[in-house]
């Protein structure tokens, strides 16, 4: 018996970051595009070898990208807005570059997070009169990159369906069904071509059967699959889904005209009994048993019971084995963790191992070798030693957790009061201008931290080198006239990783890096045991920054949710109850901020909708934990403390009434990319507290023109009274350079000074 192992698809950015640091060299015209292109090639040969190496049958092309798989798609198809000129034909190099990033006249395409994870990407925009044709050659060509190094692959696209539902159409643009059958009409030629190259089977990623389908998606569904595969013959499809069970989705999966599905069996285990009695005969299972967003070691017996009920049921031959998702979600390789603690190290599996683990299921299923028996043994060891060791409970947690009660959820007064006693504390103009949080952290700071984690210097000289770079901040705040300000962040490698670092039950790895959009990489803390604080994390540097200054100084926390959805989360409890851990700890902090004499307190979630769940009948216990726990960590602060929170890149619509619920004085909320679109949320929904919606986008490298700015704030004037309007960017500084933060913050100033001198006239 032999079992069709398959991959999804592979991290893009290199063990190392060779990507971003080839991207970031190209972008500052250090090296040209025909380098930039080579050095992606050489990265996609080393994840071809490493995933055949690794023993997988059908390993992916197409799934590597420069900047986001969903331009790539956009690209293919030549759904470019007009508003880059683009003339039919090839999309170039800087056009591509212009719609993630934008141009200095040109803003880049608006962004958001790829389901529920951390991934950003860009939205597709569908215009009147847009006219989809076959304007990249990008599948093919690394089909045949691929195929002349020795690998033969599957080509991933991005379905059809899902591309066209992710995007947004403009006024008078084509239908929802018009316009994924002119995307499949392009299909159909880029597959044809792969067919004559010798490409046998295509992936067509299709996530959005995941979600909650109207019948008219449905029908949208059927129609768009019988028109691109009525139009090609000789290739085999592979529809994948993953993040979520199909439900009532799943037969409209199965009667698609297709040769395979892919299920997620990591989040929807249950789907698999169905799956198995209404599949077509001869259509192809591929099944997600190994966790591909998860770090930890996959229970192995368990996977094994799922895959031999599923040969039990269908031929063998119809039964691939695979990761439930792409991989990209994942680090590349636990073999460069040398420094990990080994316990920990024990307990993990990177995308390398993850794809050890497919194999091995495969050989376990083939063969019943001593040499298979014995790495199941040492996967049972490892779960075994894991669910033993006392490092994973702290009963003093435990106990802290017990002792919730729903009293402590609560502020002492209602938001009108809290807003009377925070205007006596803290005279504020109509307008108040302020930044997200974090400043440029320039190639300096991270030189700094780097030798200080390294030995180089001390830590004296350390805090002397942070000491300045708060003072240069709050002097140029001061400078250009803004009227809350903050201390920068310059201690701050990462917005999670920092509190990891300062909290119990948190690991941390050298190469775990994960990609967050383009050249952004995150290294998320793996979190593997209960949560408490040692000591303070924040207040010392706070208390630093408000020292020189009569403004009020933010200080900067990051909030529960945000921690919890941007770490590795332990699997072995439920997340509800991690939360709730943290939040506790973050109360503390909280706490002694007030008591340091802070008046504002920001405690940022922008991941509060990233992690809702995909279906909405899911939606209700996940926000109902999530507030709690943001509330939990805030409801300490007296009236006159002003508590913000800031969100970003994502659909606020869909949690509008968490957001009231959470309760903070002041929101701040990404809106530049939409042209505050999200606003449209809000009106006519009575959101009585203050609200900051971003006037300029912090993503991309161009300056907004005054103007620019001025024009969002009215349009924000438009939903909002001017009492509750704060003016600020869609989100940190931190990836920016000083020079365009300088420029953008004080054309942000001159716009609200200019409104607001408006507003004063006219009272």
């Amino acid at each position: 018996m032999s079992i069709v192992t398959g991959n999804l698809g592979f991290p893009r950015i290199g063990v190392h970051r060779e990507l971003k640091f080839a991207l970031e060299r190209y972008w500052s015209n250090q090296s040209s595009a025909q380098q930039l292109q080579a050095a992606a090639q050489q990265v996609r040969e080393k994840h071809w070898r490493l995933q055949a190496t690794a023993g997988i049958d059908q390993v992916p092309s197409n799934d590597f990208s420069l900047y986001d798989h969903v331009l790539d798609a956009a690209a293919l198809v030549g759904a470019v807005p007009d508003r880059y000129h683009f003339q039919p034909g090839t999309v170039d190099i800087d056009t591509y570059f212009a719609m993630a990033r934008g141009t200095g006249t040109v803003p880049a395409m608006e962004m958001t997070k790829w389901f529920d994870t951390n991934y950003h990407y860009l939205v597709p925009e569908f215009e009147a009169g847009m006219e989809l044709h076959a304007s990249s050659d990008k599948p093919v060509k690394e089909f045949l990159e691929a195929k002349a190094s020795g690998f033969p692959t599957r080509p991933v696209l991005l379905g059809p369906v899902s591309f066209v539902l992710l995007g947004k159409r403009r006024q008078g643009a084509a239908d929802p069904g018009d316009l994924a059958e002119a995307v499949a009409d392009v299909y159909a030629q880029i597959l044809k071509s792969l067919r004559s190259e010798g490409a046998v089977w295509v992936q067509m990623d299709e996530p959005c059967l995941g979600l909650d389908l109207t019948p008219s998606e449905v029908a949208v569904y059927r129609r768009v699959y019988e028109r691109l595969t009525s139009s090609i013959s000789g290739i085999k499809i592979l529809t994948t889904t993953y993040f979520s069970d199909l439900r009532d989705n799943l037969d409209l999966a199965l009667s698609l005209p297709v040769a395979g599905l892919h299920l997620d069996l990591v989040r929807g285990p249950g789907q698999l009994a169905s799956a198995l009695k209404a599949a077509p005969v001869g259509m192809v299972l591929s099944l997600g048993v190994i966790d591909g967003r998860g770090i930890w070691r996959a229970d192995l017996d368990r996977a094994l019971k799922t895959l031999r009920r599923a040969i039990d049921c269908i031929d063998h031959e119809r039964v691939q084995v695979a990761p439930s998702c792409s991989l990209m979600h994942i680090p590349i390789d636990l073999e460069e963790e040398t420094q990990l603690d080994s316990e920990i190290r024990s307990w993990l599996a990177f995308a390398k191992q993850k794809l050890g683990e497919v194999k091995l299921l495969a050989r376990a299923l083939e063969e019943d070798s001593p040499e298979v028996r014995e790495q199941l043994d040492v996967n049972r060891r490892a779960l075994a030693d894991r669910r033993q060791s006392p490092r994973v409970c702290d009963p003093a947690v435990r106990a802290r957790v017990a002792g919730f009660t729903p009293a402590m959820l609560e502020r002492r007064a209602s938001y009108r009061e809290r807003q009377t006693a925070q205007s006596r504390s803290m005279p504020l103009p109509v307008l108040p201008t302020t930044t997200i949080g974090s400043f440029p952290q320039t190639a300096e700071v991270r030189r700094m931290r780097a030798e200080r984690r390294s030995g180089k210097i001390d830590a004296a000289e350390y805090e002397g080198f942070l000491r300045t770079e708060v003072e240069r901040a709050i002097r140029f705040q001061e400078e250009i006239g803004l009227d809350v300000l903050v201390h920068g962040e310059f201690e701050r490698n990462d917005m999670v990783e920092y509190f990891g670092e300062q909290l119990s039950g948190f690991a941390f790895t050298k190469n775990g890096w994960v990609q967050s959009y383009g050249s952004r990489c995150v290294k998320p803390p793996i979190l593997f045991g209960d949560v408490s604080r040692p000591h303070s994390m924040t207040v010392a540097w706070a208390e630093y920054a408000q020292s020189m200054t009569k403004q009020p100084v933010k200080a900067m926390l990051t909030g529960p949710v945000t921690i919890l959805e941007w770490s590795f989360v332990r699997d072995d409890l439920p997340r509800a109850e991690t939360c709730l851990q943290i939040a506790l700890a973050l109360r503390e902090e909280v706490e002694d901020l007030q008591s340091a004499g802070m008046r504002v307190i920001q405690v940022d979630e922008p991941a509060l909708r990233e992690g809702l769940p995909l279906r909405k009948g899911d939606r209700a216990e996940y926000l109902r934990w999530s507030v709690d726990a943001f509330r939990l960590a805030t409801a300490i602060a007296d009236d006159k403390i002003q508590i913000h929170t800031h969100m970003c890149y994502a659909e606020f619509g869909e949690i509008l009434e968490a957001i009231r619920e959470m309760d903070a004085d002041v929101i701040s909320m990404e809106a530049a990319r939409s042209q505050m679109e999200l606003l449209e949320a809000f009106r006519g929904k009575m959101y009585e507290n203050e609200i900051g919606p971003g006037v300029y986008d912090i993503h991309s490298p161009r300056v907004p023109t005054e103007a620019e700015i001025e024009a969002l704030i009215r349009k924000a004037l438009g939903v909002f009274r001017a009492d509750q309007l704060w003016v600020n960017p869609d989100c940190g500084l931190k990836t920016r350079r000083w020079e365009e933060a300088h420029a953008s913050l004080a054309n942000m100033v001159g716009a609200a000074r200019r409104i607001r001198a408006e507003l004063n006239r006219e009272s």
